[in-house]
């Protein structure tokens, strides 16, 4: 069985790799994106039936703070509902995601903000050095320079120190992040394609 999973995981792989190289391989290379689509979409429904059987199991229950998983799984049964009906693109929906989930992502984000800027200060009071030192001041003038005032950007901060550090310093380190993820990415397919690390089928 070990063998056949590989088998059949180097072939799969070997192809889609081709497609990129030989118009061949296009036709078979699409066609399994797009079983791998399909059963990444088949996971997320899984993964959303599961979140539905552990919080109305909260709610059955009558454990503590049940009442969110309450408003979860309804507000997600009702949005699941009128989005198949109504479609995405219904005035409904819109609503319902410029008036709710884009104000909570908003706010998760400002959350997120804050708590980056408080585990810094903490990191300060455990370890002082020139990188902990920058890293506060860095985000100490992203947060002004985002932050929205009646009177528009703070002058100099907002509209040049800030894209400064965003657009050259922040963007110079994701781009090395990226180029580092994609790299270890291609590193670990080829070892799954040569057959030397099998998750898919155990040792």
């Amino acid at each position: 069985m070990r063998i056949l999973t590989a088998v059949i995981a180097i072939a799969v792989g070997s192809m889609v790799l081709l497609g990129y190289f030989s118009t061949s391989f296009i036709n078979i290379q699409t066609l399994l994106l797009n079983w791998a689509i399909i059963l990444a979409g088949v996971a997320a429904l899984a993964g959303v039936f599961n979140l539905i059987t552990v919080h109305g199991n909260k709610v059955r229950q009558a454990e503590k703070n049940s009442i969110y998983s309450a408003v979860l799984v309804i507000s997600l049964i009702a949005t699941f509902i009128l989005g198949i009906i109504l479609r995405p693109q219904h005035a409904v929906m819109q609503v319902i995601l410029n008036g709710i989930i884009l104000p909570v992502e908003s706010t998760l984000m400002g959350l997120l903000t804050i708590t980056l800027l408080y585990a810094g200060i903490r990191l300060l009071r455990r370890r002082v050095d020139v990188m902990s030192i920058f890293f506060i001041i860095s985000a100490v003038i992203i947060f002004l320079g985002s932050a929205t005032l009646p009177s528009g950007d703070i002058p100099l901060i907002g509209t040049l120190v800030r894209p400064w550090l965003s657009q050259i310093w922040a963007m110079g380190g994701a781009r090395g992040i990226l180029i580092g993820v994609a790299l270890g990415t291609l590193v670990t397919g080829l070892r799954v394609l040569f057959g030397v690390e099998r998750p898919y089928g155990g040792k």
